[in-house]
């Protein structure tokens, strides 16, 4: 059976899946670890401490935000009045500071960075996002979930992120129902308006292969959808079709900034009883007692909506690191959120020395695009595309090559036969570290006459990475 082909337009996409990807030959998926790049807050003001975090990070227009629980004791459980929301800004995203505010004093500070407390149980995991719907109300530019499963999740709306109401007095998705329920809420969920499925969407924790609170199988994920933000779908299992049930604490899925048809998804993948740090350690680190039973760390999955997500990579995409202090539980869980922070650089932050004194929010950057490249060796290998039309007349690539290597761009019709012009002995060698490098052939880099034609790129590359491919 004849597949139509991708009508791609000018949008630019990744190779965090195999969507565009017909055969690799020599060439593989590489996937490529976020890298160390400071700490970004220290939560130690007195309403934050060591159990701060369903971290939370937005950049709207020239000031970026960060969003995160307050708590400094967890004895109460979660919901409790200890919790509160709190908040930092940045100008870059890289160095952040906590806002004087007067809207929630605490004890005997007139002036502290919390946006949301005395709101039990929603400062557990408040989420808040940027409202991209078109013709938001002002008053609405930011809205937020948060809630656990008793009484369900409430929809928050808010003109600036510092001041928040609720939408609707009554919750939007409710939690369990009967004994047998698995729905839980009791991590960090998060929604989203999702430009390409035309509507709200909200993914949220729930257990796979739940039986019963002796037998209650996995964490999870599933997701419901909205045309308002009130009124929900029922929800949905998430399915990562034949990868391995593992527990997913928290999933951080969002549109990704420079191509929002694909959602990101940082999960927080957790090892239940995987005991690393002993006790006598974790005294010598002064983690709070029973924190330190559990390991956890990070994975990278990618959704194009609907209710799958791609799991191409069962590896960690984000470990602990070297020493103790992040081999215990509940810690290393990413923060929602993927932003830009330099020119080709892209920030991503995750929670940090949880339980203990030391908590703080930290920063990874990534290359722009960086999740996964298309890898060739020194030796070489080749990556031919599905078939596509396009809109445009240039192709832009994010690539990069050691100084020995190359990309070199033939571009065929849909039954494989190179375009006169356009064949490989036509195309110009590409060399070097570029986030956006037009293709070129002998003629030059228009394409403007293949434009809305199906066509296969056929990429020759050696010692070289292609993270993603944009007509424009």
């Amino acid at each position: 059976m004849s597949t139509a082909p991708i009508a791609l337009g000018s949008r630019l996409e990744l190779f965090v899946d195999r969507f565009l990807i017909d055969t690799l030959t020599g060439a593989a998926l590489r996937m490529h670890e976020p890298r160390p790049a400071g700490m970004a807050l220290r939560f130690d003001a007195p309403w934050e401490l060591h159990f701060s975090g369903c971290i939370t990070v937005i950049k709207d227009g020239d000031l970026y935000r960060m969003f995160y629980r307050g708590l400094p004791d967890a004895s109460a459980g979660d919901g409790s009045d200890y919790e509160s929301t709190c908040t930092a800004i940045s100008v870059d995203g890289i160095h952040w500071a906590k806002p004087r505010l007067k809207l929630f004093p605490f004890k005997d500070h007139a002036e502290t960075n919390i946006i949301l407390a005395h709101a039990k149980p929603d400062s557990h995991n408040f989420s808040p996002f940027l409202d991209t719907r078109p013709g938001v109300p002002e008053a609405e530019r930011y809205k937020a979930i948060a809630g656990t499963d008793k009484p369900g999740i409430h929809a928050y709306v808010s003109p600036d992120g510092i001041h928040w109401k609720k939408k609707v007095e009554h919750p939007v998705l409710t939690g369990p129902k009967s004994a047998n329920d698995s729905i839980v809420f009791d991590s960090q969920n998060v929604a989203f308006w999702s430009q390409s499925e035309g509507c709200y969407v909200a993914y949220f924790r729930t257990w796979k292969g739940f039986k019963n609170w002796k037998e209650y199988g996995y964490r999870w994920v599933s997701r419901a959808t909205s045309d308002d933000f009130v009124n929900w779908s029922a929800w949905q299992q998430m399915d990562c079709g034949d990868a391995p049930d593992e527990e997913l604490y928290t999933q951080q899925t969002h549109p990704y900034f420079r191509a929002p048809h694909i959602y990101i998804a940082l999960a927080a993948r957790f090892w239940q009883g995987k005991k690393v740090i002993s006790d006598a350690e974790a005294a010598e680190y002064k983690v709070e007692k029973a924190y330190f039973n559990d390991c956890s760390d990070g994975v990278l999955m990618s959704s194009r909506g609907g209710n799958r997500y791609d799991r191409t990579f069962l590896e960690s995409f984000l470990r602990p690191g070297p020493g103790l202090r992040n081999w215990v539980s509940r810690t290393n869980y990413p923060a929602l959120g993927v932003i830009p922070t330099g020119e080709g650089e892209m920030s991503m932050f995750a929670h940090r020395d949880y339980a203990q004194p030391s908590c703080h929010a930290y920063r990874f950057s990534l290359r722009t695009d960086g999740f996964v490249s298309v890898n060739a060796p020194y030796k070489g290998g080749e990556l031919l595309t599905k078939a596509m039309t396009f809109t445009g007349s240039s192709l832009l690539l994010n690539m990069a090559t050691s100084a020995a290597g190359s990309v070199k761009l033939e571009i065929q019709d849909a039954q494989g036969k190179p375009i006169p012009g356009f064949a490989l002995e036509d195309a110009a060698e590409l060399v070097g570290d570029m986030i956006e490098k037009h293709a070129a052939w002998k003629t030059g880099t228009d394409v403007s006459a293949l434009a809305g034609r199906p066509v296969r790129l056929r990429f020759v590359m050696r010692d070289a990475d292609l993270y993603s491919i944009r007509f424009a």
